[in-house]
């Protein structure tokens, strides 16, 4: 269990303190530059407002693997986490080999991260091969942007011996673009996102578009990519569309929580959707419909509770 001893000792930063002795909600997100981070704050604030009795805070972490741990061992009561790798720590492969955690239940599936990788347009590189000897971000440690990276480098023949990979958060690797201390990095999260559109406002950027071999290579190895589509337009200079992977985010509790808070929880998310919204676009793909197609594991038994009382079509495949 040392793997999530070390998850658990990871600093997490809270966004506000409460003003009155509620119950304590942590929500496990990611960094200040992806789409996680104001998703969990937005989700927050809802259940400020919307669930009697509790007081829930968005939390800065290193993103989707260590999330699963947090919730594993208690230190967070919901997590944002990329599907893959919800699925892995569920079923125990891949970076939970040996480390299954069946406690993960799902509350809903809130909208597809975009498999983004950027290049500064004076480096040359347009395409997937163009990264081999070079000095690319593969996302920070334990984010689900390193198991994205990872998963479609490895299904195309490129592992971390053809590159100088570097593990780097998004505002990091923007950073280094823009000092060329790196030549490439990946993004696996909502669009547009802040440090890619940041980073576009003083560098020319291009986004490297996979061929249809490497986008069929990569959904072999990995059933949870999707291919989807970047609009032209989403970033300054990105003018035409760009065909790119997508993979579905994910909000997990832990089967601990009780029926009635996930309820509650799942409930005003819902009912109060334009409050996320509003936070941020990425939101505008978090549905009932999107859940029940998106998401990998068993939801939570509050969490269906709900959704039977409106009436939704639950698979068989999310009831514990």
């Amino acid at each position: 269990m040392s793997f999530f001893k070390a998850l658990a000792a990871s600093t997490l930063v809270a966004t506000a303190v409460p003003a009155f002795a509620q119950e304590q909600l942590s929500i496990a997100t990611g960094g200040t530059g992806g789409v996680y981070y104001p998703i969990g704050g937005g989700l927050a604030e809802i259940i400020n407002a919307q669930v009697e009795g509790y007081s829930a805070t968005a939390e800065v972490t290193g993103a989707s693997v260590e999330n699963m741990g947090l919730i594993a061992t208690g230190d967070a009561d919901m997590a944002l986490a990329l599907a893959d790798t919800v699925a892995q720590a569920y079923n125990g492969t891949g970076r939970f080999e040996g480390q299954q955690l069946p406690m993960v239940r799902g509350l809903a599936s809130v909208y597809a991260n975009m498999v983004q990788i950027v290049a500064l347009e004076s480096s040359g590189i347009t395409s997937l091969e163009d990264l081999r000897g070079k000095r690319v971000s593969v996302g920070a440690p334990g984010s689900g942007t390193e198991v994205n990276a990872d998963a479609i480098l490895q299904a195309n023949g490129i592992t971390y011996d053809d590159i100088d990979e570097q593990r780097l958060n998004f505002n990091e690797t923007a950073d280094a673009l823009a000092n060329g201390d790196i030549d490439a990095g990946f993004w696996s999260v909502g669009a547009p996102t802040s440090s890619i559109l940041n980073l576009a406002t003083t560098q020319s950027i291009v986004m490297i578009e996979l061929t249809e071999a490497e986008l069929t290579a990569a959904r072999e190895a990995d059933a949870t990519f999707a291919v989807t589509t970047l609009p032209g337009g989403s970033y300054t200079g990105i003018d035409g569309d760009t065909t790119v992977l997508g993979i579905p985010n994910v909000l997990v509790v832990s089967s601990e929580m009780s029926d009635d808070l996930a309820y509650a929880i799942t409930r005003a998310m819902f009912e109060n959707i334009a409050d996320l919204q509003a936070v941020h676009p990425a939101a505008n793909e978090t549905t009932v419909e999107f859940t029940m197609t998106a998401t990998p594991v068993p939801l939570h038994p509050g969490a269906i509770r709900y959704y039977e009382e409106i009436g939704a079509d639950i698979p068989d495949a999310l009831r514990p």
